[in-house]
């Protein structure tokens, strides 16, 4: 059974866990989803949206172990004309054991296992999952470990149980690269994962699907080289493909408002051009259940068809040369606020309510978020903070760094490559409170930087920069209600729900 997967389909939209849902999904009545409901979820986003995969998430959160067993006790009938593993998917993202203190990851090979023989005893496909996801990949010896352990616990379970249901123990694996730098830089370790993959199983992987996070980026460089730098992947990918004619699918990890990604069901036409190469696109819980299920299942549908057509992002060394200079711009000019705002952003995130059941969790930083010594929440909350406060993250440090951009001549190469820059820029603006904005920056230097980005960014682009409907006057009544209570020492959680309601996603 575990052998590598020659004809299997691609699937172009992954269903996540991500918690960044400000209302109730459609098929529960609480907007918090714990582990005992993640079968109703997929089994909903399934049948109901259509998605053609699932991320099974272990990583910094509680799993259920059995959730294949109960989707197949409850729903057989279901799963045996749509079967898991060849008409739809379930992906684990697994714990990374070299900065995770877990003890998670042989469970998660055993659920994997016990889920093949579950659906082997029942005359159906085998095995249902057959790929795993490492998040914070840094190098190949780590892809290579996770296949190696997988098939030493394949073997050793047919040693003991006396069966031969297995196969070769072959699993894949899908590298997760979460930094701006392990992006641009992906080529090394996929170069040294497909050599080491050549030595150790005698020939070359059959496809891969390289996965880019865009939510961390963001939170640890800023909006602009998040974006850039995914694109620099996709370069970098293809580039791969055709050295080594290993076909590859990738995938964008993207959250709905612009800072962690920018795709939503209202603008998916527009946004989903950005990325264009990926094969697959994750919707996370704000794009399921915080817009209109009749606009969520049009979308999925766009989303499935653009993606099936071929497009490989090619293009010059000069010009990546190029972008790796303009993201150092933008990146100091980002941390030289979120270094000295951190504190009021860890204030405000506390009060951001949980949608999942996490644990702790695991980043590029150790047991938090952060850039050197000072620790951020995740990036989810990250983002809530920010737009509860009424200033969008996506102009930190952005305006500053366009006026160098400019006068250093490279704002065309820029817009060249983020050619959704202005209206990204423009529909995270509609949430600005500038009282808010204008009142910190009166106390706190870092507040007039990013006061003095929002001012540049209409200036250099051109751009409107404000509230225009009814709903971004209500949010910003909402941000200005929040940052009152704050000052008063009240609770303000039930604004901070409301206005990412107003917004359509927490963070």
């Amino acid at each position: 059974m575990f052998i590598p997967q020659t004809k299997r389909k691609i699937p172009h939209v992954m269903a996540t866990q991500h918690p960044d849902n400000a209302g109730v999904p459609f098929w529960h009545n609480d907007a918090f989803v714990g582990e005992n409901f993640e079968n109703d979820e997929i089994y909903q986003n399934f049948f109901n949206l259509n998605v053609d995969e699932y991320m099974w998430d272990w990583e910094g959160k509680i799993a259920d172990e059995a959730i294949i067993d109960k989707l197949l006790a409850k729903h057989l009938q279901d799963f045996t004309k749509k079967q898991l593993g060849r008409d739809v998917f379930i992906t684990l993202r697994i714990p990374n054991i070299w900065e995770e203190k877990t003890f998670k990851l042989a469970r998660t090979y055993m659920s994997v296992l016990s889920a093949a023989e579950l659906t082997h005893s029942l005359k159906l496909n085998s095995p249902p999952v057959f790929e795993l996801i490492l998040p914070m990949t840094k190098s190949a010896d780590q892809l290579i470990q996770i296949q190696d352990t997988f098939q030493k616990t394949a073997k050793l379970h047919e040693e003991i149980f006396k069966s031969s249901k297995f196969g070769q123990g072959y699993i894949h694996i899908i590298p997760l690269f979460e930094s701006i730098d392990d992006l641009a830089g992906c080529a090394t370790v996929l170069t040294a994962f497909i050599n080491e993959h050549k030595k150790k199983f005698k020939k070359n992987p059959v496809y891969m699907r390289p996965f880019i996070a865009r939510s961390d980026p963001a939170l640890n460089a800023g909006f602009v080289p998040s974006v850039l730098a995914s694109r620099m992947a996709l370069r970098e990918m293809y580039r791969m493909e055709k050295k080594f004619g290993v076909p590859m699918h990738p995938i964008i990890g993207t959250g709905s408002l612009p800072f962690r990604g920018g795709i939503n069901p209202e603008n998916i036409e527009k946004t989903l051009k950005q990325y264009e190469g990926i094969k697959t696109v994750t919707i996370q819980s704000a794009y399921r259940y915080d817009y209109p299920i009749d606009e969520v299942k049009k979308s999925i549908e766009y989303i499935k068809k653009t993606l099936a057509k071929e497009h490989k992002v090619v293009f010059s060394d000069e010009e990546f040369k190029k972008l790796t200079e303009i993201n150092e711009i933008f990146r100091k000019e980002y941390c030289t606020v979120i270094e000295h705002a951190a504190d009021l952003v860890n204030e405000m995130a506390a009060y951001v309510p949980k949608r999942r059941s996490r644990v702790q969790h695991i980043g590029l930083f150790g047991y938090n978020r952060g850039i050197g010594k000072t620790k951020l929440p995740r990036a989810i909350s990250f983002t809530a903070a920010w737009y509860s406060m009424g200033i969008p993250p996506e102009f930190i440090g952005t305006g500053r760094a366009l006026k160098k951009v400019k006068a250093k001549g490279l704002l065309p190469l820029l817009e060249k490559h983020f050619f959704t820059l202005r209206s990204e820029l423009q529909h995270a603006g509609k949430y600005l409170n500038i009282e808010n904005l204008e009142n910190l920056a009166s106390k706190h230097p870092w507040a007039a930087l990013v006061l003095e980005d929002i001012l540049l960014c209409a200036e250099v682009l051109d751009i409107e920069i404000g509230p225009q409907k009814d709903h971004h006057f209500i949010h910003r009544n909402l941000t200005s209600t929040i940052m009152l209570k704050k000052h008063m020492g009240m609770d303000f959680a039930k604004e901070l729900v409301e206005a990412g309601v107003m917004r359509k996603s927490l963070g």
